[in-house]
């Protein structure tokens, strides 16, 4: 395990409701299009992995497939469970995941790629477990960050507040492109046939308090960062964050925040 998972394995641990509560329904957008790049319909044999609040598996349940969901915090599992009631909910954790060569017709991965140390093993993983010829789809957020991904990365800034040294970054040589071009590449990397990528693009709704309610909870780097500090820093940091929030306020109130993810997909 490297750095950047024991640190994640912290950050998320019995973060399951700070989760839904405030970037959970953000996350959920993409779902419908990770799907269809994976061909999930009735009948398929599915892996979810990363799966979250489950929010993908009981999509993919919907859709009358068999569907296993797995992640590595427990209160993400339990509230898996409870969302995907019709799914097989498990704890397992990149890059070894507990099943056979090929088990299962399509795998998916929603921004799971974006929480693991090494993308590449990670991704090798996911085309193992794929039976040949079926499908992985996998998103990641894109990079530059559409504006209002980064509405509280600036509020941090304008506070002047830094990265904590304790907070790792993957190492170079496990990091890539989050474009296009290097996301696809990624995934051919991994051995994945056919690789393409396309972004998506989309406006997220949600109150100031809401948006906030995520950092004040520890909840992702941003999270992370303002958890580190003090309460008045804590405090002047907010201040920036509703002084920011005006650019994207809408007419009733509540914020319009534009965000851009990658959508990558091929087969085993």
């Amino acid at each position: 395990m490297t750095a950047f998972d024991t640190f994640e394995r912290r950050a998320w641990a019995a973060q399951a409701d700070a989760y839904a509560g405030s970037f959970g329904k953000l996350c959920a957008y993409p779902v419908p299009w990770l799907l269809d790049a994976a061909g999930i319909e009735a009948g398929s044999c599915v892996l979810d992995v990363g799966t979250g609040t489950g929010t993908a598996a009981a999509a993919a349940c919907e859709r009358g497939a068999k569907v296993t969901a797995v992640d590595a915090e427990p209160s993400m599992v339990a509230a898996a469970a409870r969302t995907a009631p019709a799914a097989e909910v498990r704890l397992a954790t990149l890059p070894a995941l507990p099943f056979a060569d090929g088990e299962f017709d399509a795998v998916i991965g929603n921004f799971v790629v974006n929480h693991v140390g090494r993308p590449r093993a990670a991704l090798e993983e996911l085309r193992r477990v794929t039976r040949p010829g079926g499908r992985l789809a996998v998103t990641i957020w894109a990079a530059p960050a559409a504006s209002g991904q980064t509405l509280l990365g600036r509020a941090v800034q304008t506070a002047g507040v830094g990265r904590p040294a304790h907070l790792p970054a993957l190492a170079p040589d496990d990091d890539f492109s989050r474009d296009e071009q290097g996301f696809a590449a990624l995934l051919a990397e991994a051995g994945v046939r056919d690789a393409t990528c396309e972004t998506l693009l989309w406006d997220h709704r949600a109150t100031s308090e809401e948006w906030w309610s995520g950092p004040a909870a520890g909840i992702a780097t941003v999270g992370q960062i303002v958890r580190s500090r003090p309460p008045e820093v804590v405090e002047t940091i907010k201040g920036h964050f509703d002084a920011l929030c005006a650019e994207f306020t809408d007419h009733d109130g509540v914020l319009v925040l534009p965000h851009a993810a990658l959508l990558a997909h091929g087969r085993a």
